[in-house]
């Protein structure tokens, strides 16, 4: 009787097993495989992301998307017939193969992350073919999500949040009566004052609740502006629910104390301000419903259905070992093994000089007092590997803050603009251009840089800025990015830094007088800068 029950329950599996050992399958697998070691890298920068609390959501992306691509295969039956339109993904494929090994030789595991994306999306055109494959875009693009930001994109989008996080939550305390002061993203409620850091910006629910929304309006069957207002709305609404949420820490510091502010109270605060924006995204799809001439319910209007996923997952099996599937996955070998076989390029150390060597006396300009220090939370966001921070002053002549950064690797982090860390301080840009200043320095070789007027209250100041790209002076940030990519896959190279240059305006003189000086000491610095940060 034991044997027989034995022989029931084996049976069964024994037979789902065969049917899944298929070429097809076979085939499909190796290129999984291939695909894994080829983009190794990229998958490592997702797992090293998804350990940040903004990416923390990262491993349920993929998850959902095969959700979503189940769902949408019901919609597609078995095509028992041959597939003659399988090399686009082919193509596909070969152009997520040259973006991952532009990635891997520029040292940017995020764009190898981004190449993987691309194959997943050939993969399915190939398996599919082009008329049927080609629907399936929603669940292969849902996985942007899990992707991180690039890290200049990240910051301007991370200080424009603090800023109107800041704001709001200044509005909303005032709202409530709560005596508070604002200066950048630093309120200040007399007992203490509250920072608006990078982790409480309001990423760390907006990257989750973008997914959610995406997925939301995927599942929605309503009208297609419908959806866009539900999948643009994320964003204003996780502003919006973030800036009561600083209100809420306002009101607890000023009557409870800081203490309130961390541990569990945060992480429970979190949640429920994570939650609060999904359920203001479902009463915006009830109120949309309610403009419907054909009037219907929430559960009605999302397509939750959930029967039959498992039998799609079980089509796998149907997979044929095309010329495509099997040509695409000899070239991903190939691509792996080739670039294992290539020595691999040595990490280029130039020899640089330290900033700590830099001379206190420059064409009449003389440091005044001891270095400056960054506090650690600053140091922690400037990622910098040396860094220089002193003040210049020549004769009666108003002083000039002089402040540098080199990366050694720009690849994992990079340079944060001033165009961002001012605002966070406090400092209004009245005025920003960018313009070269080689000719005005006699030179014929560009020498760009930002020109801008800083001011906070009636203090008004002239900045000068600009990256060291190798020997380049570039003045656009997403610009040394791109250099960044481009000496990375020439050289291998990517270091980097940043200089900033600040003087008063006083009352009493012009905006070309502060100007002048700085033209001065850029003047006397200029030469000294390759010795620091080689070419």
């Amino acid at each position: 009787m034991s044997q027989s029950v034995t022989t029931q329950f084996l049976h069964p599996l024994r037979m789902m097993i065969t049917s899944f050992l298929t070429w097809g399958m076979f085939w499909l697998v190796l290129a999984i495989l291939a695909a894994g070691f080829f983009f190794q890298d990229g998958l490592a920068a997702l797992l090293k992301a998804w350990q940040l609390p903004e990416y923390s959501h990262g491993p349920l992306i993929p998850v959902l998307s095969t959700l979503l691509f189940l769902r949408q295969l019901k919609e597609h039956p078995p095509n028992p017939g041959p597939i003659d339109d399988r090399w686009p993904g082919v193509f596909v494929v070969i152009a997520a193969v040259l973006l991952g090994a532009l990635g891997r030789l520029a040292n940017i595991d995020d764009i190898v992350a981004y190449a993987l994306i691309i194959w997943v999306g050939g993969l399915l055109l190939i398996s599919f073919g082009w008329r049927v494959g080609r629907h399936f875009w929603p669940p292969v693009l849902h996985l942007v999500y899990m992707l991180p930001l690039p890290d200049t994109l990240y910051y301007k989008m991370s200080a424009s949040l603090q800023l109107i996080s800041s704001e709001l939550g200044v509005w909303f305390l005032g709202l409530l009566a709560v005596p508070v002061f604002l200066e950048g993203n630093i309120i200040d409620l007399g007992v203490l004052k509250l920072h608006v850091a990078e982790a409480c910006s309001g990423l760390r629910y907006l990257f989750p609740i973008l997914s959610f929304s995406y997925i939301f309006a995927v599942l929605y069957k309503g009208p297609m502006w419908h959806k866009a207002i539900l999948l643009i709305s994320a964003a204003p609404i996780t502003v919006l629910m973030n800036s009561v949420r600083i209100a809420v820490a306002g009101v607890l510091a000023q009557h409870y104390g800081v203490d309130w502010l961390e541990g569990f109270t945060h992480f429970f605060e979190g949640w429920v301000i994570f939650i609060a924006c999904i359920l203001i995204l479902f009463a915006l799809a009830w109120v949309l419903l309610r403009f419907q001439r054909q009037k219907m319910r929430l559960t009605e209007a999302l397509d939750l259905e959930t029967d039959g996923l498992g039998q799609q997952a079980l089509r796998l099996r149907l997979i044929q070992p095309s010329t495509a599937l099997i040509s695409a996955t000899i070239m991903l070998i190939a691509a792996t093994l080739a670039w294992t076989a290539i020595p691999q390029r040595a990490e280029m150390q130039l020899p640089r000089t330290p900033f700590i060597a830099y001379p206190a006396m420059i064409g009449g300009w003389q440091q005044q007092g001891p270095a400056g220090r960054l506090d650690p939370e600053t140091l922690q966001a400037l990622k910098a590997d040396d860094y220089h921070d002193v003040t210049l002053a020549r004769g009666d002549d108003p002083s000039v803050g002089l402040f540098m950064a080199w990366y050694a690797d720009q690849s994992a982090g990079g340079v944060h603009s001033p165009e961002i860390c001012l605002p966070g301080a406090g400092w209004e840009i009245a005025w920003l251009e960018r313009s070269d200043i080689g000719p005005a320095l006699g030179q014929t070789d560009a020498f760009n840089l930002n020109r801008a007027i800083i001011q906070k209250g009636e203090v008004r100041m002239m900045v000068y800025y600009w990256f060291e790209q190798k020997g380049r002076r570039v003045a656009w940030d997403f610009g040394a990015k791109l250099w960044l990519m481009v000496d990375g896959v020439r050289t291998g190279r990517t270091d980097g830094g940043m200089i900033r240059l600040t003087t008063l305006i006083a009352p009493d003189e012009s905006d070309s007088a502060a100007e002048a000086r700085l033209m001065d000491v850029v003047r006397n610095i200029e030469p000294t800068l390759l010795q620091y940060m080689p070419e």
